[in-house]
């Protein structure tokens, strides 16, 4: 890294030949609207998440079984229980 204010000044000029001298290619541009796609599952995942929470423990609290929980959701009731019994007390 540069350290003295002509160090810094050097390389600036050598970042700027650089932009001046770039030449993008198409197979480098981010596609934004992929992007933002990703974000939103990312963040409907996240709230169905805390959904599931939600309603395991309000099962939980009505008596009902991790083996019940687990064939609803897909899975065996010790995967379900190991997996929520912290998040759904």
């Amino acid at each position: 890294m540069p350290r003295t204010v002509q160090e810094i000044l050097d390389h600036a000029e050598v970042l700027v030949e650089q932009c001046e001298n770039d030449d993008p290619r198409a197979e480098d541009e981010i596609n934004v609207a992929a992007l933002l796609r990703l974000r939103n599952a990312t963040a409907e995942r996240s709230l169905a998440e805390r959904h599931m929470i939600e309603a395991i423990r309000e099962a939980r609290k009505r008596g009902v079984t991790w083996a019940v929980i687990g064939g609803i959701i897909g899975t065996s009731g010790e995967a379900v229980r190991q997996r929520y019994k912290d998040l759904a007390a």
